[in-house]
């Protein structure tokens, strides 16, 4: 039987370590559009003077856009290749920003590319936080890889992120709203990923109470 075109349900019984990738691996597919941005946009006028036919796209933050989008792409058809299958959140996040993208270099208009991370996030919170509406803990699809967590564990989890989520689309409103184009591009790329970083290890706790690899093992030193 051909694997699934998304990633399977962490619960799945079939789902297996061939379909994931090496860590290191993925956070490069994951970072590298993100980084593309930012050197993009700092290097936007030399990009334009080295290579005239960017100039068609606009200025350094539009260069940047186009250039976010045809890295986001790659990002995500090397995570095909590599796995046949596609991660749900890089892919959701992958399609909102083609289709903002694509409306900031048609309209000629930063506010699109700026409002992604809003929608993306709100977009994650909204999700996590409905699916604990109706008893899906769904960060099962982000983490089941790195840990194994009891029902409870992954509840909390769960509801955490969600808030964590609709918290950073809240900063990225008040970011673009308030600073430069260049201070927001700096602050997505070089303050979102430490708060959230800070924010993963804060949950380290819960993750350490909830583990079932730390009960497997209690309850065999009781043995």
């Amino acid at each position: 039987m051909n694997p699934p075109i998304l990633e399977r349900d962490p619960s799945d019984p079939q789902k297996g370590k061939k379909e994931g990738l090496n860590p290191v691996l993925k956070l490069v597919l994951e970072l590298g559009p993100l980084m593309v941005f930012f050197f993009a946009n700092a290097r936007g006028e030399w990009l334009l003077q080295k290579f005239p036919a960017l100039a068609e796209l606009g200025g350094p933050i539009f260069v940047a856009t186009g250039l976010f989008m045809a890295a986001t792409a790659i990002a995500l058809i090397a995570s095909w290749l590599l796995t046949r299958t596609l991660p749900i959140m890089p892919m959701v996040s992958g399609v909102v920003v083609l289709i903002f993208g694509a409306l900031t270099l048609y309209l000629q208009d930063d506010i699109f590319i700026k409002m992604k991370p809003t929608i993306v996030n709100t977009l994650f919170g909204g999700v996590l936080l409905g699916g604990l509406f109706f008893g899906k803990s769904l960060l099962g699809y982000v983490f089941d890889s790195a840990f194994s967590l009891d029902a409870e564990g992954w509840r909390k989890l769960t509801f955490r992120w969600g808030l964590f989520f609709l918290f950073l689309a809240i900063v990225n409103e008040v970011v673009w709203r308030n600073f430069s184009t260049d201070a927001w591009v700096t602050f997505k790329v070089w303050g979102i990923m430490p708060i959230t970083l800070l924010f993963t290890f804060s949950q380290m706790p819960l993750i350490l109470r909830h583990s079932l690899d730390d009960k497997t093992g209690e309850k065999a030193g009781k043995q």
